[in-house]
């Protein structure tokens, strides 16, 4: 789509930041209509939904002839949703990354995409110098290491708890080193970066990660060292973690934002 046209949006899932974006959306004035909201249980009442129409299967989706379909539910919801959005001819926006840890998933998505003409977006979450990593990756890289650092809080609920006492660190401490594609399907809601940063350059089985309990962090921190024959690139980021949900940070709906309004303004940036 270009500018001047108004974009046809249904969002999967109505959790924080499902609820963050359209909020966002709606103050910026942007082009975009709601078309629908994708929820577990249509028949129940949301805050913010009473005139969007809600729907809880795939195979509904056709009849709201979206042009864009985000989600944000969860890794189980990225195959179903991703199908039913492509086969509709919309393209399809993932939040929930962590599902690629799973070749199969993005191999189908890939061909679908590739066989309606349309695109699966992958957006950079809590991440900035994705495009950088990902123009340097077409030439030949040597290293990409990712460590994100997050308060202790943000990893209870996570096999983090079996790793270290997260209520007595007293420095930082590294519970997890190893590949990508691991760091996503052990830490999901945690780690959906890790296979963003994967994509981007040597893919989720050579792409190191880091995750770190801190108990001096306020934020949540990524630091992204690629090397190769572009030269060095070193990218930190401080993030601000998001208040209904300190497991995310507030860039992560700020950047699905910035992708839906990319698809219909004039400008892009």
């Amino acid at each position: 789509m270009g500018g001047g046209m108004t974009l046809r949006l249904v969002l999967v899932g109505w959790g924080a930041i499902g609820a963050e974006v359209a909020r966002l959306l709606s103050a910026r004035a942007a082009p975009v209509t709601l078309a629908g909201v994708a929820v577990r249980d249509a028949s129940t009442l949301r805050a913010g939904l009473a005139d969007v129409t809600l729907i809880h299967d795939p195979a509904e989706l056709a009849a709201l002839a979206p042009d864009l379909v985000v989600e944000a539910a969860g890794r189980a919801a990225v195959l179903p949703w991703g199908r039913a959005a492509l086969e509709a001819g919309a393209d399809f926006a993932p939040a929930s990354t962590s599902a690629f840890a799973d070749d199969a998933v993005l191999a189908e998505l890939v061909e679908l995409a590739r066989t309606a003409g349309r695109q699966v977006l992958i957006p950079p979450g809590a991440l900035g110098g994705i495009d950088a990593l990902a123009a340097a990756a077409r030439l030949s890289l040597a290293s990409v290491m990712h460590e994100v650092t997050k308060p202790p809080a943000a990893w209870r609920g996570t096999r983090a708890e079996t790793l270290c006492d997260l209520d007595r660190l007293a420095e930082a401490h590294a519970f997890f080193t190893g590949p990508a594609r691991l760091a996503a399907t052990e830490y999901p809601q945690n780690a959906n970066v890790a296979l963003i940063s994967a994509l981007a350059g040597l893919g989720p089985d050579q792409t190191e990660i880091r995750l770190v309990a801190d108990p001096a962090a306020r934020l949540n921190r990524h630091r992204v060292i690629a090397t190769g024959d572009f030269g060095r690139m070193e990218i930190t980021l401080d993030n601000r973690p998001f208040a209904a949900n300190p497991k995310s940070s507030a860039l992560t709906a700020l950047s699905l934002v910035r992708l839906i309004e990319n698809r219909v303004a004039p400008l892009v940036m």
